[in-house]
């Protein structure tokens, strides 16, 4: 069992009609994307070519930032705001999908691009299951 899972068992209070599962995975795929993201922009400035990576960078590291902040949203349940979590939920998504389109266009060249791609593609999909969810 996970620590997003564990920290959802001890929660108090009824979670409002979430889906456990998905909410649970959407943290996790945050969690672990912001990492990747992170990651890939330091091994981008790593690279000889780094000035052609500028943008892949920026993407990430905004990617990055916004991967954290939701999965820090969505495991914050005191108060809940549906509306706010799904305007969270869509940003999140917007930039997995320009983080992954960004990185898969260097995957061939760069593995790390390659693996942070895949990262941001289940993120994507992990916020539109969970929206999906929310009704």
């Amino acid at each position: 069992m996970t620590v997003a899972a564990q920290m959802l068992d001890t929660y108090p209070k009824d979670l409002g009609g979430v889906d456990r599962q998905k909410l649970i995975e959407c943290i996790e795929a945050c969690v672990e994307c912001a990492q990747a993201c992170t990651a890939c922009a330091d091994a981008c400035l790593s690279e000889d070519m780094v000035a052609e990576l500028t943008k892949c960078i920026r993407t990430n590291t905004d990617c990055a930032d916004i991967c954290d902040t939701t999965g820090r949203v969505l495991s914050r349940h005191t108060g809940y705001d549906a509306n706010l979590t799904r305007a969270v939920l869509e940003a999140c998504a917007a930039a997995c999908k320009a983080c992954g389109d960004e990185c898969a266009s260097h995957a061939e060249m760069h593995e790390h691009c390659r693996i942070c791609a895949e990262a941001c593609r289940r993120c994507e999909q992990a916020c539109r299951d969970l929206i999906s969810s929310l009704g």
